[in-house]
């Protein structure tokens, strides 16, 4: 057995070392086929270390960086060649490869940024941090009421553009001394001014049904994961019915720590392709894309479990049912949406078109959704979250700009200390 494990180990090796060499010969030659970026150009960086699995977290800010570059340029750091390379080829905006930290000073030798935003926490954010006369600035990738939103690391930051009222109550509860009126701007939820797109649904009145589940979590505590326990059962009466379409999402990373997660993952793939070839008219999707957005637009309701689906989807205002995890560990905040929400439990998942029928007209509770869309993200309507994000953009610029003045006879400060710069291995 021992054997085994070790040809096994060897054989996951061997493989990751060629993976990595085809990615790193395809970003080279994507480096090299591209114009030099031009100097002095950009004012806002976005800094991002995570290979293509974490793509979701930055994916999601692709056209509100877009449209603010439309009056100050954007340019993405990317720390990794694999996310880098996927990045290359599909980002809106301009992407800076700086793998080594010698690369990352040489691009601020040669461009002044001004802001700096963080779409997550991953530890090499620090290599970035390091560089002060300019502003550090967490945009996170969702708003959820999970334990990840209460952080104390959001102390690390000059300041974080959070969603609205729901998530500076939040922070309020945990963090000690923390200037929540200075350093935590609510914005709402830009990313929903962007929702569409998206491949075009038959008009033949069947109702959309959004499934797009979370992975199994790394621990007891964030084992929020419902394919295992709800998916199986609640997609296959879903599936049972002409009326209805399915679009299923599950998260890129399912199944990456449990085999049986994995495995009921792949059994409601298997019934998808199934249900559509028994009834070519179905149109069941399964949807694996990178633009996420249109699938919340023209879901007329959505099952989703406990993460930032649930206030992607809130964002909306349209009906949604959220899945009760079925682990006793698995932590819920009972202060916010989640105390008064519409839950789903697995008892009740093979009969999970009942549930849909009556969130789908209960008016009495589309008017408690009305009030948490607004405590969540306050106004909604169209352009007003784009509106808020370029307006704290704005305000953190006119900051810098003030501060600029007020330093500008500083004796100059050399960055550039090599001693704290810790290089991390890549990984992918």
């Amino acid at each position: 057995m021992g054997v085994l494990n070790d040809l096994k180990l060897g054989w996951n090796v061997v493989r990751d070392l060629v993976k990595a060499r085809s990615i790193r010969s395809k970003l080279a030659g994507q480096l090299a086929a591209r114009a030099p970026l031009p100097p002095r150009r950009f004012e806002i960086g976005v800094y991002f270390a995570d290979g293509d699995v974490n793509l979701y977290q930055i994916r999601q800010w692709y056209k509100p960086l877009a449209e603010l570059s439309k009056t100050h340029p954007v340019v993405i750091l990317s720390r990794n060649p694999s996310g880098a390379s996927a990045m290359l080829d599909e980002s809106p905006v301009p992407v800076a490869y700086v793998r080594s930290v010698s690369d990352l000073e040489s691009f601020l030798d040669d461009h002044d940024l001004k802001i700096v935003l963080y779409v997550n926490q991953n530890a090499r954010n620090f290599q970035m941090m390091r560089y002060g006369r300019r502003w550090h600035v967490f945009v996170n990738h969702g708003e959820s009421d999970k334990m990840y939103m209460t952080t104390n690391q959001f102390k690390a930051y000059d300041y974080s553009l959070v969603a609205g009222d729901a998530a500076v109550s939040r922070l309020q509860r945990v963090l000690w001394d923390y200037d929540f009126d200075k350093r935590a701007l609510p914005i709402g939820r830009p990313q929903a001014d962007h929702y569409g797109g998206g491949p075009a649904l038959p008009d033949d009145g069947r109702t959309v049904v959004l499934y797009a589940p979370t992975w199994e979590g790394d621990r007891p505590a964030a084992a929020y994961g419902s394919i295992a326990s709800h998916g199986v059962a609640l997609i296959r009466d879903i599936l049972s019915s002409p009326a209805h379409r399915l679009i299923y999402r599950p998260h890129p990373r399912s199944g990456v720590l449990d085999p049986a997660y994995a495995a009921a993952n792949r059994e409601i793939i298997a019934a998808i392709a199934a249900a559509n070839r028994d009834d070519p008219t179905a149109g069941h999707i399964h949807d694996t894309g990178a633009e996420l957005g249109w699938q919340l637009a023209k879901a007329d309701v959505a099952v989703v479990d406990v993460s930032a689906m649930v206030y992607d989807r809130l964002a909306t205002g349209k009906p949604l049912l959220i899945t009760r995890p079925v682990s006793p560990d698995a932590e819920i905040d009972t202060g916010g949406y989640l105390s008064d929400s519409e839950w789903l439990l697995a008892d009740d998942a093979p009969r999970v078109l009942e549930r849909i029928e009556q969130v789908s007209h209960d008016s009495a509770a589309g008017v408690r959704l009305g009030r948490w869309v607004t405590h969540y993200f306050g106004d909604t309507s169209p352009g007003a979250a784009t509106k808020r994000f370029h307006a704290a953009i704005e305000q953190l610029l006119a900051e810098w700009d003030r501060n600029a003045a007020l330093h500008a006879r500083d004796e100059p400060i050399d960055e550039h200390d090599a001693e704290a710069a810790i290089e991390v291995d890549d990984r992918i």
